[in-house]
């Protein structure tokens, strides 16, 4: 038996929903923090490697995980949705932190 990983059924409920948590922000900051500086090293000679690297290692886990792939709730017009401020800060603080302790470590 074959477990697909991606459900591509129309059908409401069985699409794929990421629902974003602080958790889940400061998972994806983290991950950005510690990789993406080592590839910089590495592809800093190539700028559509940088470019795909950095969608693939930064803009795409930040999507998924900090804003989320399902259907987002709507705000009325003037309010601000606070609960992803605090994840989007969440993810920043876990970059920036990843990033310090990953030169630290690594000279």
């Amino acid at each position: 038996m074959v477990l697909p990983l991606v459900s591509l059924d129309p059908t409401p409920g069985r699409n794929v929903k990421i629902t974003p948590t602080p958790f889940t922000a400061v998972a994806a900051g983290a991950f950005a923090g510690f990789v993406m500086p080592m590839l910089w090293r590495w592809l800093a000679a190539d700028s559509m490697l940088l470019v795909v690297a950095f969608l693939v290692v930064v803009a795409v886990p930040a999507h998924a995980f900090v804003v989320g792939l399902g259907r987002g709730q709507t705000s009325s017009g003037g309010t601000v949705d606070t609960a992803l401020l605090k994840r989007v800060a969440a993810w920043l603080v876990a970059a920036v932190t990843a990033t310090i302790v990953s030169r630290a470590l690594h000279g």
